[in-house]
């Protein structure tokens, strides 16, 4: 079997996972959109793709981190959901913005805390966060509204040296995750406890020497500030603070992770299938707007490709 079929099938021997065909699945569904409707090409359909894909890329890149530890975050929806509504709450940039990156990380430490110490499954550990700050949103910001700072609006809007500031988002986005999942040890880390649990033998990494706990701790930190900094973006974008934001984020963020390659079991899974995989609901999400498919149906849609996707994933034991 050829490198390239290795890569499109999702093979053994490609720690990368299957991201050659949902690259080339971008290109089918623009060109399908594009002989569907002429509102896709465009040009104010294709400025705004950017925007309303990053909130997802950005949550996406975070989900990845705990998927390839073979875990799961469930609570990023509300988190996103939070940090809109902590940032609506009127007071100074300065004392706000990393008041949520704090309250961000205390969340991310929590799941993992839960999860490694109490020994709870991350979907149980994460599920109850979830609601857990899902309550206290709604208590902070009932309904939507509020004064988000004006300097989280401007980030949004306009450009910085020329690009806009949308696409400024992602390659900073993009730039941390990449130092830390190919650029740093903590990332070596991540695959190796990964492929411990994806094999049946969760102690594997502990055994060489890998301290799995707090890497499994940092990974959901990391996750969390992640989804923070996808509410706000969208908090900018909205300008304003609203409880129902991050709804139904983090199963859009799964199933763009596994579009992407990476094996929900861990070990397998690549940066750029990740945002590959994000691109592809994306455009799946404004083709349906597009051809006016009603948000029901959408949600059954994306629900449908998430259970396919997990389907085709090869697992050698019951679970994710």
């Amino acid at each position: 079997m050829t490198a390239i079929s290795r890569r499109l099938t999702g093979a053994r021997g490609s720690r990368q996972g299957m991201w050659l065909l949902p690259l080339l699945i971008v290109l089918a569904i623009a060109l399908w959109l594009s002989l569907q409707t002429a509102q896709f090409l465009n040009g104010e359909n294709l400025l705004n793709l950017v925007p309303q894909a990053m909130p997802l890329v950005i949550t996406a890149v975070g989900q990845m981190f705990v998927i390839l530890l073979g875990g799961l975050d469930l609570s990023v929806g509300s988190m996103i959901s939070f940090t809109t509504a902590v940032l609506a709450l009127g007071g100074p940039a300065w004392a706000l913005i990393p008041a949520v990156f704090v309250l961000a990380a205390l969340v991310g430490f929590s799941n993992g805390f839960i999860i490694t110490r109490f020994n709870v499954h991350p979907i149980i550990a994460t599920l109850s966060m979830q609601y857990i700050l899902l309550g206290i949103t709604r208590v902070l910001r009932p309904v939507s509204g509020g004064t988000v700072p004006d300097i989280v609006i401007s980030a949004v809007a306009g450009s910085f040296l020329g690009i806009p500031m949308p696409v400024f988002w992602g390659i900073v986005t993009l730039a941390v995750a990449w130092k830390l999942l190919y650029g740093s040890r903590f990332g070596l880390h991540l695959f190796a406890i990964g492929g411990g649990v994806s094999s049946g033998v969760e102690d594997a990494a502990h055994n060489f020497g890998i301290a799995d706990r707090r890497n499994i701790v940092l990974a959901y930190v990391i996750c969390a500030c992640f989804a923070a900094l996808a509410g706000i973006f969208l908090a900018g974008r909205i300008v304003s603070g609203d409880p129902n934001v991050g709804l139904l984020f983090e199963l859009d963020a799964i199933t763009a992770v596994a579009i992407g390659g990476t094996q929900l079991s861990g070990a397998i899974g690549s940066l750029h299938g990740t945002v590959i995989g994000a691109l592809v609901m994306a455009l799946l999400a404004n083709g349906m707007n597009l051809t006016n498919v009603s948000p029901f149906i959408q949600t059954t849609i994306k629900g449908a490709i998430l259970l396919l996707v997990v389907a085709l994933q090869s697992r050698k034991k019951m679970g994710l």
